[in-house]
């Protein structure tokens, strides 16, 4: 796994929106989302570490458009072990 890429929203449309931005801000892939509770959705990205930074950035312009944007975050080169609790990968 080269990088992941969080973007947690409180609204199902800001997560879609951040989503669409993301896979054509750079060269990513949708690894999955998971619904949280109280309205929140985390989508999840994973891709080399500069596509991934660029593409949590347009995700995240994007749905603060649109709604609230609760976190962020980018994690490079993570370890293995990791996926394990990812949304599906």
């Amino acid at each position: 796994m080269q990088a992941l890429g969080f973007i947690e929203t409180r609204s199902l449309t800001g997560a879609i929106e951040a989503s669409d931005a993301m896979t054509k801000a750079a060269d990513v892939v949708l690894v999955g989302t998971e619904k949280i509770g109280s309205g929140l959705v985390n989508v999840v990205i994973m891709g080399e570490v500069d596509a991934v930074k660029a593409a949590v950035d347009a995700g995240e312009t994007v749905a603060k458009e649109i709604g609230e944007v609760y976190a962020v975050n980018v994690i490079p080169r993570p370890h293995d072990d990791v996926a394990k609790i990812l949304p599906s990968i």
